[in-house]
């Protein structure tokens, strides 16, 4: 996977048309869906870079940010950070890269991300970096014929309450439906699959500038037993593609809590980008 583009000097606060990878806790798409939900969320031009802070009552949280230029060093980064601290309350932050030093206090280690890169240099078909098994799982659910679709939002309700009880029984934790649904639909790219008219699976992704970000997905012990999941993956990263988004975040990878699912986002081909601890940030 080529390396991630930093961000240039014609970046524009709350823009989600940057031309680079954009974390979507650092997209206007986020910071307006935050607001909605009762939070305050600031944008803050820090001069080599910006960042998309949501505050909480004393909270702060500044999630994968702030997004840096590319020549901003680890010293400026740190000031830069500290420097929005500076304020009552707590600060916390999680940036995109591991950051140290005086002031920034780790708090949960680090994690990774399955990225998978759309627009790969020299250009290929998205297949070519697939785990054997994982793109022979795919030609099965090609060969039976299956056909998730593009769909628009009205899947979202029924989408929100199956997931909601999926989440519940499988005990992992997601963002609220409401911010889901107040994400803006123009944002929202949304796939379903049925079965004698039954809604059996259903994904939604959400694009913020050249990059987008698997939101949540559901799938029926039907829809599972048929593979439709791998296949409802690999269209919409090719409909995102062809739309001219160059990065997919399919979400966290835990090896140890969810094996599994560690192997369906690494399999497709994406790679692991490591994050940085989340910090308590002292002024």
């Amino acid at each position: 996977m080529k390396s991630f583009p930093a961000v240039n000097g014609g970046m524009v606060l709350g823009d989600d048309t940057h031309p680079f990878f954009l974390p979507f806790q650092q997209s206007a798409v986020y910071g307006r869906a935050a607001v909605a939900c009762g939070a305050k969320a600031q944008w803050v031009d820090l001069g080599i870079g910006f960042a998309l802070a949501v505050d909480r009552g004393p909270f702060r949280l500044i999630s994968r940010g702030p997004v840096w230029t590319e020549a901003a060093g680890a010293s400026v980064r740190r000031t830069a950070l500290r420097g929005m601290a500076r304020r009552f309350g707590v600060t916390l932050a999680t940036p995109e890269a591991a950051l140290v030093g005086v002031g920034l206090i780790p708090l949960v280690t680090p994690v990774h991300h399955a990225v998978w890169d759309l627009c790969p240099d020299p250009p290929g078909n998205l297949r070519t970096r697939m785990a054997g098994k994982w793109r022979n799982g795919l030609a099965l659910a090609e060969r039976a014929g299956l056909a998730p679709r593009a769909t628009d939002c009205a899947v979202l309700g029924p989408l929100l309450r199956a997931e909601g009880l999926q989440r519940s029984m499988r005990r992992y934790r997601a963002l609220p439906a409401a911010f889901t649904l107040a994400l803006p639909g123009s944002a929202l790219r949304l796939w379903e699959w049925r079965k004698d008219g039954q809604l059996q699976a259903a994904m939604a992704f959400v694009r913020h500038g050249r990059s987008a970000s698997y939101h949540l997905g559901w799938a029926s012990p039907v829809a599972r037993l048929a593979g439709v999941h791998r296949l409802m993956l690999v269209r919409a990263a090719e409909a995102l593609q062809t739309e001219g988004v160059c990065w997919l975040d399919l979400g966290s990878v835990n090896t140890d809590a969810a094996p599994g699912l560690a192997r369906f986002k690494l399999g497709s081909g994406a790679a692991l980008r490591p994050l940085g601890a989340t910090l308590l940030v002292l002024p």
